[in-house]
């Protein structure tokens, strides 16, 4: 058996007139925004309803208000509508320039300090592409938030909702100002961070305690009086400000040891190593200018943007993995 779809020439002219009506409210509008005439989008509207074998407005004097199954049909238009507009403008950008925003979600120093003037740089490249950046710390669910890419640190966990591309593994560093350490004296063992103040996360924020190799073994610790920050760059700067003594990745504090503004310590306890993922929704449709972004920034990763000093930065890995450790 041979089976035959055809459709009728005009349905998506008549999609996209119904879609216009159902929005605005009334025909009169609909004409004016797309430029015919009212009783033009009558008889498009008729004709539809007549292939459909259903009424899709109830009609008025004064305006159209949608049936229960033009209700249901216009939720499905516009949302199609909505996905051939976007892989139009997606395979346009490719032969011309890249169109449209793309909202991704950063810790806050991390962000602010490395990824900021690498986004910027390619949107002036690209004048037309517009970020949204938002800055948090903790754990967020970009298939339950408004966000197209998310950047974490930290180990994760096995999940078919989210795809993770490993940007770049680097070292943590136990660090603390000169003018702490003199005013405090140098601890030289994990047991002697019980007689110094820290600086660490939130619950919502950074890690609340730092990871440590102590004889072979991995454990958790914290100093036992501590101030307690929900920003990455917050943390940073109370160190800097003899505040205190913080374990940061080591990109976010390499200035301020280069500086001298930070000393590391107990380096030898502080040698596990924390991974830079980027996740994106399994199911998001990928544009060309999502496709843009995570391209530059593995890119700018392989080039040593977050690698420790005399380390290889790692070759990014995708997976399907979620959930930060």
């Amino acid at each position: 058996m041979k089976l035959s779809f055809e459709v009728p020439g005009d349905s998506l002219a008549g999609i996209n007139i119904f879609v216009a009506a159902a929005r605005l409210g009334t025909f009169t509008l609909a004409a004016e925004q797309l430029g015919i005439s009212k009783s033009a989008v009558g008889k498009s509207i008729a004709r539809l309803e007549s292939r459909l074998g259903i009424q899709l407005f109830q009609r008025t004097t004064r305006s159209n208000k949608l049936t229960d199954d033009g209700k249901a049909y216009f939720a499905v238009c516009a949302q199609a509508l909505e996905e051939i507009g976007a892989i139009e403008t997606s395979m346009r950008s490719r032969h011309d320039h890249l169109v449209g925003q793309v909202r991704i979600d950063m810790p806050a120093a991390f962000g602010r300090d490395i990824l900021m003037p690498i986004l910027i740089d390619l949107c002036r490249l690209h004048p037309e592409l517009e970020l949204v950046l938002t800055f948090s710390e903790g754990l967020t669910d970009p298939t339950a938030t408004d966000v197209d890419l998310l950047v974490r640190f930290g180990a994760l966990e096995d999940s078919s909702q989210l795809i993770a591309r490993r940007l770049a593994t680097q070292n943590r560093v136990i660090c603390a100002s000169p003018a702490y350490l003199d005013a405090h004296g140098v601890p030289m063992t994990l047991e002697d961070l019980n007689q110094h103040r820290g600086v660490v996360g939130t619950s919502k924020g950074p890690p609340r305690k730092w990871l440590v190799r102590d004889n072979q073994q991995i454990k958790s610790i914290a100093p036992k009086r501590s101030h307690r920050l929900s920003d990455g760059g917050a943390i940073v700067a109370a160190a800097v400000a003899g505040a205190g003594i913080c374990q940061m990745p080591f990109s976010i504090v390499e200035r301020y040891l280069a500086s001298g503004e930070l000393v590391p310590i107990l380096a030898s306890f502080s040698v596990i190593p924390v991974e830079i993922h980027l996740l994106w929704p399994t199911q998001s449709y990928q544009s060309a200018r999502h496709r843009y972004i995570i391209d530059e920034l593995v890119a700018a990763a392989a080039r040593g943007f977050t690698a420790t000093p005399g380390s290889t930065p790692h070759d990014p890995v995708v997976t399907t993995r979620s959930g930060l450790a």
